[in-house]
């Protein structure tokens, strides 16, 4: 009985512990005169770290000392994303490289560039599907290709193409949503799909498709978490409490990915091999936005600019995040 009361009290003692360290962890967050935030929404896409995050419930347990509320939202892909974003909807999200781009030459864009994920440049493709005759990137002139328009895909075509010596203007484009461009990739109303994990992989797995190219050696394919300058002016320590979070539960998609793949097929429907096909090809890990990620960003502007796909030039450098020394 003794032995029994002295595990319940030594139980008790280290739950108390645990709750003040949280505690103590997190009331260190806001800097002293820092405004509080009562809601912090969100925005995510079909798998990742935030969709791991969100599912864990680790970062409501991080903020709820503070009395932050988290709303998360999904969106198909980044540009829409960023759209709220930009709206004032969100005040902290997730979106590739050209979206974010796109994102910052918006009118009134107040877009800060907060974290980067490790570039993983074979997370997507060109894929066409099983019995394309096509062998070829230089084969895609004349053809019909869909991609998400201002998405990390958008480059990746203009980057493959460049690569046959072909134009944006040698081929038929369809811009589509991930969900339409599946659809007609299936149907075989387009001749070749651009397009990055989970679906990638699902059209791989289900779809039989063939990549003709993936981004290895053409795009870095970096990924983002993002805000905007009000938010990161009044609230900067509670976004570093946040890519905190997030660095902890990309640390642990790394080390346990047969974990995080069932975890990510619960959360979404997909089968269990799709995530392990995606995670299987993806490097995780948050760092800061260094200057060789800015040059890497300042190329992709500078190229949509010369397309004429951008209104005026931007300067990355100039969104990029200071944050408040600890």
């Amino acid at each position: 009985m003794k032995k029994r009361s002295s595990a319940i009290i030594f139980s008790a003692v280290l739950a108390l512990i645990v709750v003040t360290v949280g505690r103590l962890d997190a009331t260190q967050g806001p800097s002293s005169g820092e405004e509080p935030l009562a809601e912090l929404r969100i925005g995510y896409q079909k798998g990742g770290p935030l969709l791991i995050l969100k599912s864990s419930g680790a970062l409501e347990r991080r903020l709820a000392p503070l009395q932050v509320q988290i709303r998360w939202a999904e969106f198909p892909s980044g540009p829409p994303l960023l759209e709220a974003l930009n709206a004032g909807a969100l005040e902290l999200g997730v979106a590739g490289n050209a979206a974010t781009v796109f994102a910052q030459g918006a009118a009134d864009s107040q877009l800060i560039y907060l974290a980067a994920e490790v570039p993983n440049a074979r997370g997507e493709a060109v894929l066409v599907p099983k019995d394309s005759k096509l062998t070829s990137l230089a084969e895609l002139k004349g053809k019909t290709v869909a991609f998400t328009r201002a998405s990390n895909a958008h480059y990746l075509l203009i980057r493959a193409l460049e690569r046959a010596h072909l134009g944006l203007n040698e081929i038929r484009q369809a811009g589509l949503s991930p969900t339409d461009a599946r659809a007609a990739f299936e149907s075989g109303s387009v001749d070749a799909w651009v397009i990055w994990d989970p679906f990638y992989a699902d059209a791989q797995l289900n779809l039989g498709a063939r990549v003709l190219a993936d981004a290895s050696g053409l795009v870095d394919d970096s990924v983002f978490y993002v805000s905007t300058r009000p938010i990161a002016e009044k609230h900067s320590r509670l976004l570093q409490i946040v890519i905190d979070q997030i660095k902890k539960t990309d640390q642990w998609m790394q080390a346990h990915p047969r974990e995080a793949a069932q975890q990510l097929s619960d959360a979404t429907g997909l089968p269990l091999n799709i995530w392990q096909t995606s995670i299987s090809r993806h490097v995780y890990g948050v760092q800061p936005v260094n200057q060789k990620i800015i040059d890497a960003q300042q190329s992709i502007a500078d190229i949509f600019y010369s397309l004429g796909l951008l209104p005026a030039k931007e300067k990355v450098a100039s969104a990029v995040w200071q944050p408040t020394a600890k």
